[in-house]
């Protein structure tokens, strides 16, 4: 009796371990590369023109103003695409800037408060008079206004691209 409790243990283990591995391996399918290059190109939306900062003159760019943020995807299996076509998972650091090249990192300081958060810019937006930063909702929350929505901000770009494209200061 003791051996068949034993052989039902170990096969309970073998199966959590099997679906374990099998959800990883799922997740891990379902990250997006890195994009190569940087996205500066003009576009234009709802008939406005924008002129994204070429690479080398975004390093150090500053500016002040409100940030919001956003959550564009939905449930936890459909994540959105950003502008560099990278997912965007609920879970996701990242935001949204209309004139900076994609993708890039930025510091973020919330002026209400002085918390400050290092992110990455991979997505175009917002698209709402007055606003010059769209942030997913985990940074919202680390820089304590994701309940009240919007916050006075200043952003400084510390680099351009990833990997070998990588500028800095």
């Amino acid at each position: 009796m003791p051996a068949t409790k034993n052989t039902a243990t170990r096969n309970r283990r073998l199966t959590i371990t099997l679906a374990l591995l099998v959800g990883i391996t799922t997740l891990c399918a379902c990250s997006s590369p890195r994009y190569e290059g940087y996205k500066y190109a003009p576009y234009t939306v709802k008939g406005k023109r924008y002129i994204p900062l070429a690479p080398r003159e975004a390093i150090g760019f500053r500016e002040e103003g409100i940030a919001s943020h956003y959550d564009q995807s939905f449930l936890l299996i459909f994540p959105a695409k950003t502008a560099i076509g990278e997912k965007q998972w609920r879970w996701s650091h990242g935001a949204a800037h209309k004139t900076l090249p994609l993708p890039c990192r930025v510091r973020i300081t919330n002026l209400e408060n002085g918390r400050k958060v290092t992110v990455r810019v991979n997505d175009r937006g917002p698209y709402v008079a007055g606003r010059i930063i769209d942030v997913t909702t985990p940074v919202a929350k680390e820089l304590g206004f994701h309940k009240k929505g919007l916050a006075r901000v200043r952003i400084e770009v510390l680099s351009v691209g990833d990997g070998k494209h990588r500028i800095r200061k």
